[in-house]
């Protein structure tokens, strides 16, 4: 009864009188109530006191715990055009085994006979170097001879300088002696004349004087052309020194630098060769990257370039392929706010879609479904959707994760934190406030041990 008015009817009317009356108000149900809001309160204050461990929840999806263990797609390093298919999506294949098949599609690569014609310009061209090579011995020899022959033509020329000296030594006495006997003979003459004047002696005796004075004078003018003609000879010869020592050098030079000329060419030769054998190298490798072979033992999983003359470019994905042995992980991510609670090593409970699971987010060990992990790298850089990206491996702790598992599957995460009581979780959840920041007992351990 609300009692709304003051004209209460059970103050009118006996309800005791009524059959229905008699069963509600006869008995009495607030003492049975009293009880249940009784034990529901000490129930419930004993739950606020019980532990509820924090946690961090997060989406995330299945992955491989090395990076070449996840799914990739295979390229191709040149362009080309898709000539023939060795398997179908799904097969397994082994690293090495050839995929596909290609075409170049560049005209200076049509030609099928460039390697061999690359090795034949490589030999015609080291022929080339070997020619250089003998044409450079050739003429170091001739430089050799050339310098030989101009000490020996040098000796020679030195050698004819010194008889030159002697000679004109020589001449110069036979000159000198000349004029002494020049001197005699002019005064004897003059000793004779002087005689035949005072009549002491015939004209017969002065006219020998004369001829034996004017043979003196002949042989003195001639004396002195032989001792000029020798002082020639030595000019002459000292030229010819200087001739020899000049002819020789522009020879030993001409042939020098015909040795350079041949030498540089011999170089540039040799780098053609090595440009043609880089060329070569080149050639045959892009041969053996005309067939496209798995790089790892694992699935085929998709063909993105299907059809049978589509052409494409370097670097374009052809194919997909899943390797077949890898180790799972799950990523995970948690937002900026959250990240200082994030340590290497924590434990966190998984939650993989597909496989049923109870879960009690405060009380993990009541959960049911959930496998264990351990956190082994946390991202230093934000990702794009705005949250922070982490990596967990499988707790060898813990069960092991289904084998069903696949990488790509989703999965739900709890990080597991602090264990505080319920009402102060309910507390802070109807604050707003975050979870407790605190360090793992390793890292405090660690501090300590620094302090100490």
């Amino acid at each position: 009864m609300l009692n709304i008015t003051h004209n209460q009817v059970n103050k009118k009317v006996s309800l005791d009188s009524f059959e229905s009356g008699k069963r509600v108000s006869g008995r009495i149900y607030y003492k049975y109530i009293n009880r249940f809001l009784l034990a529901f309160a000490i129930i419930l204050l004993v739950v606020l006191f019980l532990p509820w461990t924090q946690n961090i929840s997060g989406q995330g999806q299945v992955t491989t715990l090395k990076p070449d263990q996840r799914p990739q797609t295979i390229q191709s390093q040149i362009p080309g055009r898709i000539e023939q298919w060795y398997v179908r999506e799904g097969d397994f294949v082994k690293k090495g085994d050839t995929i596909l098949r290609i075409s170049e599609v560049k005209s200076e690569y049509f030609d099928d006979r460039l390697l061999e014609r690359t090795n034949d310009q490589i030999i015609a061209k080291s022929s080339s170097v070997q020619a250089y090579d003998g044409k450079i011995k050739a003429l170091n020899s001739q430089i050799e001879a050339l310098k030989k022959e101009k000490v020996i033509k040098l000796n020679q020329a030195r050698n004819k300088i010194r008889q030159a000296v002697l000679k004109v030594k020589s001449d110069s006495i036979d000159f000198e002696a000349a004029k002494t006997n020049m001197s005699i003979a002019q005064r004897q003459y003059q000793r004779t004349v002087t005689l035949e004047e005072e009549g002491l002696k015939a004209v017969i005796d002065v006219e020998e004087k004369r001829l034996k004075l004017q043979e003196t004078e002949a042989k003195l003018i001639s004396q002195e052309n032989k001792y000029l003609s020798s002082q020639n000879e030595l000019i002459n010869v000292q030229v010819e020194l200087s001739r020899i020592n000049t002819t020789y050098d522009e020879k030993i030079s001409k042939a020098e630098g015909e040795m350079y000329t041949a030498r540089s060419s011999q170089y540039d030769t040799e780098a053609q060769v090595t440009k043609l054998e880089n060329s070569y190298t080149n050639y045959e490798r892009r041969n053996s990257l005309l067939f496209i072979v798995a790089p790892q033992d694992g699935y085929i999983n998709k063909a993105i370039r299907a059809g049978i003359g589509e052409t494409f470019k370097e670097g374009e994905k052809l194919v997909g392929i899943m390797p077949a042995n890898y180790e799972l992980a799950v990523e995970t991510y948690v937002k900026p706010l959250d990240l200082p609670l994030i340590h290497i090593g924590e434990k966190v409970r998984i939650q993989f879609d597909g496989w049923p699971a109870f879960v009690f987010s405060g009380w993990p060990n009541v959960s049911y479904g959930t496998y264990g992990a351990r956190i082994v790298a946390v991202e230093n850089f934000i990702s794009d959707n705005g949250k922070y990206r982490v990596l967990l491996a499988p707790d060898p702790d813990d069960h092991e994760w289904p084998e069903a598992i696949r990488v790509g599957s989703g999965a739900r995460t709890m990080a597991l934190l602090e264990d505080v009581p319920i009402w102060y979780e309910l507390w802070r959840q109807l604050n707003g406030f975050p979870t407790n920041y605190y360090q793992p007992e390793a890292a405090v351990n660690k501090g300590e041990k620094a302090q100490k």
